[in-house]
């Protein structure tokens, strides 16, 4: 049995942090935005920190393939807490989580129309630019699994921001960067094992990457036979890989900012 002690000083920085992160959560506005391209409804999430009246960075979420989910937005809210206007995209429509036994045709289908991709990309990212409190002039975005691929062949489309970060990221998606396509930064996270990126996808993004001239760093964490580690909610949820990547979003979001 583990016996720990607490001296004063710790016991204060708990109760500290504790208070800190309550009230950091009660300073989060939230709001469901409603928008349209083609004549489809789509539904996003708008979260920042309230009590910051100065001009902050803007980070766009794109989802799972499973569509909008409470994971997209408290990944908003997160982003939010950390300092960032946030906002979490639709990209299937009407703000809907969708069954898994419809995901991999929707994301599917949805995912390989690249002008489609390209149109509902750019009408969140001028919601996310228009908010009160964003500096259109640092933007980035960020996506896991299906959204992983999104933002990564946003990249590979030429999209003029910041940086993009994929987590677990659909990889090889159709789409081949060529020298000079890619115009902003970045990185991409991944286990080695992925069943859905196995190593010879894996092999050939980095080419494809280098190829391009993309700047560009690949995160591969070991002994991780998992797609979607980030994710509480998965069966396949690995919490240390999980905090890692997020810390390393982080640094880099702190790169691209500066």
């Amino acid at each position: 049995m583990k016996i720990r002690t607490f001296s004063i000083i710790s016991m204060f920085l708990l109760l500290s942090s504790a208070v800190f992160a309550q009230e950091a959560a009660q300073n989060i506005y939230t709001e469901s935005i409603s928008y349209t391209v083609d004549g489809q409804k789509l539904i996003g999430f708008l979260a920042y920190d309230k009590s910051v009246t100065a001009k902050r960075p803007g980070i766009l979420v794109v989802h799972e393939w499973m569509g909008i989910n409470n994971y997209a937005k408290k990944r908003a809210v997160d982003l939010a807490k950390e300092g960032y206007v946030a906002f979490a995209l639709d990209m299937y429509g009407d703000g809907k989580e969708i069954p898994a036994s419809e995901a991999r045709a929707k994301s599917g289908a949805v995912g390989t129309d690249y002008p489609l991709v390209k149109k509902r990309f750019n009408a969140a990212l001028d919601i996310l630019k228009n908010a009160q409190y964003t500096d259109k002039d640092r933007i980035a975005a960020i996506g896991y699994c299906f959204g992983g691929g999104i933002v990564l062949n946003m990249a590979r489309m030429g999209t003029d921001i910041n940086g993009v970060v994929g987590f677990h990221s659909s990889i090889n998606t159709g789409l081949t960067a060529q020298k000079g396509d890619i115009k902003t930064r970045i990185l991409a996270i991944q286990g080695d094992a992925d069943p859905a990126a196995p190593e010879e996808k894996q092999k050939a993004f980095v080419k494809e990457m280098k190829d391009s001239e993309a700047d560009f760093a690949y995160i591969v964490y070991g002994n991780l036979p998992a797609h979607n580690f980030t994710n509480p909610e998965s069966k396949t949820y690995f919490e240390d890989e999980a905090n890692m990547a997020w810390a390393s979003m982080l640094v880099f979001f702190d790169s691209i900012f500066k």
